[in-house]
């Protein structure tokens, strides 16, 4: 009797220990981060006391995620340089204390500005944990299974970060949309991140990497700091792969930006009650969650068949196809969208994952890992932002839908285009 593909996944990760311990952080740090931007989107984005248009809705996402994606490979040169379990373990104590902060101005009433400060430096160090993980997991796992042991590792941290944001409707349930129940939200994001401390603690010094070799950056602390973008920037170009499926990811990241922003401004001005255009919300939140789960369970098989480079390109395209098919901006279509475009983005993501640690040397595979992270929410940035300035009132516009596709199209042209220069046999 033949063994099921899952029974041999679990026996993988059983004869891993490491890399368990890995997985178990990624778990439980990623449910906590899942529940606080619940939280926090609950709190500014669907309570009956704060407004939400679509330039509020950008600029809340600006404020939150541009300023670390501009400085994160300046910080990213870090993981490259310290002691990554160090790194980890300082990054979960900063998030725990600014997350019972966060959760106190909440209760107090205060402004949005200083909320969202205090969510962008949480939002700093959870990169910080995120890249790290990332960047480790070739320590933890034989290079020969790290395409689906990265698999693995994303399909539970994505599991938990929806598992986490669904918690967050219990309380809002129990106490209203108001300030009150956020702040106790945010209050209970910080035992899984307190978790998350203590399992980093567990490693051993030095398990996790960096290590050093002739293309690690030399020379100061401040030195590799202030050339992070340099050495990063550097890193992507000079490794076609990645530069590749890069362009294919920032393609998608931009498409979920302008759904994204069409979604909440519909089911927000949709509805006359907050907490129903809330529950709508996370409803398209949870299709693509499942189909970012769904995608742990097709990628690797995928790329076994077709080869990386192949499975991202026809990722790309149907992505196109759905998107289009979305431009009548009737809900349970963009339902069915939201699901497809979760599957087919993070075949991308995962893609752009296995690249970065495959063909990236350890020494400078913190940087490009930062890169990545910058650039996935620029993306993400730019995108809400012109759609913000071109959005109806209303959010119904199929124009922006048909833009979207196009956008998937031109990342397809890059994606094909540039990774075909490596392209060998099936392994890009």
């Amino acid at each position: 009797m033949t063994d099921r593909p899952h029974h041999i996944v679990l026996r993988a990760v059983q004869a891993l220990p490491d890399f368990r311990r890995l997985l178990e952080l990624r778990a439980v740090s990623q449910f906590g981060d899942g529940l606080f931007q619940a939280g926090l989107v609950g709190a500014l984005l669907f309570s009956p006391d704060r407004a939400a248009t679509p330039w509020a809705i950008a600029g809340s996402f600006a404020v939150l995620f541009l300023p670390y994606s501009l400085l994160g490979p300046f910080a990213g040169a870090l993981l490259d340089r310290w002691d990554r379990r160090q790194v980890l373990i300082v990054a979960n104590v900063m998030r725990l204390l600014l997350m019972i902060g966060v959760g106190a101005l909440l209760a107090t009433g205060a402004a949005d500005l200083p909320i969202l400060f205090g969510a962008l430096i949480i939002n700093g160090f959870t990169r910080f944990v995120s890249s790290g993980l990332s960047a480790a997991l070739p320590h933890v796992v034989p290079t020969e299974q790290v395409v689906s042991m990265n698999s693995v590792a994303t399909a539970v941290g994505a599991l938990a970060a929806f598992v986490g944001a669904n918690v967050m409707l219990l309380p809002r349930w129990l106490m209203g949309a108001g300030d009150a129940s956020a702040a106790v939200v945010i209050w209970l994001a910080a035992l899984p991140v307190a978790l998350a401390l203590w399992l980093s603690v567990r490693f051993h010094r030095h398990l996790l990497g960096p290590d050093d070799s002739v293309r690690a950056v030399h020379g100061s602390v401040t030195y590799a700091v202030v050339t992070g973008w340099v050495y990063g920037i550097r890193s992507v170009v000079n490794v076609p792969t990645v530069t590749a499926t890069l362009a294919g990811l920032a393609a998608h990241r931009m498409v979920f930006g302008i759904n994204t922003l069409m979604v909440l401004v519909m089911v927000r001005h949709g509805s006359g009650e907050h907490v129903a255009g809330f529950k709508v919300a996370v409803v398209f939140v949870a299709a693509a969650g499942i189909g970012s789960f769904l995608a742990n369970v097709v990628m690797p098989a995928a790329v076994r068949r077709w080869g990386r480079y192949t499975t991202a390109n026809g990722a790309l395209a149907i992505s196109a196809l759905v998107q289009l098919s979305g431009s009548g901006l009737q809900l349970p279509v963009l339902l069915v969208c939201s699901l497809v475009l979760g599957t087919a983005g993070q075949v991308v993501k995962l893609c752009a994952d296995s690249a970065m640690q495959l063909d990236v040397d350890d020494a400078l595979r913190g940087h490009v890992f930062a890169v990545q992270d910058s650039l996935f929410w620029m993306a993400f940035i730019l995108a809400i932002t012109v759609a913000a300035a071109v959005i109806p009132a209303d959010g119904r516009s199929s124009t922006l839908m048909a833009a979207g596709a196009a956008v998937y199209l031109g990342g397809l042209a890059l994606h094909a285009t540039l990774g075909k220069r490596t392209r060998t046999g099936g392994t890009v």
